[in-house]
């Protein structure tokens, strides 16, 4: 069987594969920055993300948020519960956040809303903008 898939196999699935291998042997910053690369070369975004989503349900929450904070650039973690109160967190949040996750979070946050939440928020926004 495993020579069928082997005879099908995409050559740039090998070299994933076999550069998954060496890093995992290797285990140095070197190595593994070295896979980061072969996976961008070889690999659609989705069969990346395919496979950092398989990783990371491997792994438990705590180690998931690790692994986040790792990556993405400062600013661009989620709001954490708040210290006062909500708005005082999301405003202490929104000062230092990238603008990409500002519209992305924004976005969220009023898809979230039930109905007449979110006419009362346009209402609000829409009453600042002509004042």
């Amino acid at each position: 069987m495993s020579n069928t898939l082997s005879k099908y196999m995409p050559d740039a699935y090998k070299r994933v594969a076999r550069t998954v291998g060496y890093s995992l042997l290797l285990t140095d910053a070197d190595a593994w920055h070295g896979l980061t690369v072969v996976l961008t070369a070889r690999l659609t975004p989705q069969e990346r993300g395919a496979m950092a989503w398989a990783v990371l349900r491997s792994l438990t929450p705590e180690q998931v948020v690790a692994v986040a904070e790792t990556v993405l650039p400062e600013g661009s973690i989620a709001p954490i519960a708040p210290l006062l109160n909500h708005m005082d967190e999301a405003a202490f949040w929104a000062d230092m956040a990238e603008p990409e996750a500002l519209e992305a979070y924004c976005l969220a946050s009023f898809n979230a809303m039930p109905a007449q939440r979110k006419a009362a928020f346009l209402e609000f926004v829409q009453g600042r903008a002509a004042a």
